[in-house]
Order: C-alpha cells, then sequence, then structure tokens
C-alpha cells in the first residue's frame, strides 16, 4: 500500500510540474515579439534626421517647396499685426468690463 501512494505522489508531482511549465510557456509564447514595432515602421531617430522637402502653405494649405515656405515664415514674420482703431479697441474693453460685472452680478441686465 505504501508503494502505491509514492507512486501517486510521483505522478502527481510531475503532472503538476509539467502543467505549470505548460502554462507558463504557454502565457510568455509571443510577449517578447509584441513587444516590437512592426518591421516596416521607420524609426524615429531617422525620421527625425530626414529633410522634409515638401510643405503647405499656413495661409491656405496649398503644397509649396520648402524655399517658398522659407520666403513666406519670413515675410510672416516681418509684417507686423494689423492694429485695431481706437473706437474699436475701447469698445472691446467696455465688453469685457460688461462681462465681468455681469457674471459678478447676474441680477443686473446691463
Amino acid at each position: 500500500m505504501g508503494k502505491v501512494k509514492s507512486h501517486k505522489r510521483i505522478i502527481l508531482g510531475l503532472l503538476s510540474f509539467i502543467s505549470s511549465v505548460g502554462v507558463w510557456l504557454i502565457s510568455h509564447w509571443g510577449s517578447a515579439v509584441m513587444a516590437l514595432p512592426p518591421p516596416e515602421d521607420i524609426p524615429e531617430e531617422i525620421l527625425r534626421t530626414e529633410i522634409i522637402l515638401d510643405a503647405r502653405s499656413p495661409i491656405d494649405g496649398k503644397p509649396i517647396s520648402a524655399t517658398e515656405y522659407a520666403e513666406l515664415q519670413a515675410q510672416l514674420q516681418k509684417v507686423p499685426p494689423p492694429k485695431l482703431s481706437t473706437n474699436l479697441r475701447q469698445t472691446l474693453f467696455l465688453l469685457r468690463i460688461r462681462n465681468a460685472l455681469l457674471q459678478l452680478f447676474p441680477f443686473l441686465d446691463l
């Protein structure tokens, strides 16, 4: 009777060891491969050093060459933004004050 119990223990130990190794292998089967990017993907280091020859106009979105894009950027930096007239600036200031007052005192109907 003692041989039967020891034989069953050995079989149970072997079965548990084999099943745990099998579960471990199945769970780690594709984990190393899933972390890698697809082979057709270009690395970021190469993309950062790539010289861009085509550009789009920031004004209308049409394709332009790199030299035209550089000229347009220089021209946009030189031209100052248009200034508002004093009447319009004062009107905007008064509207902002009105909005602030309406937030503080919503019951006022200005």
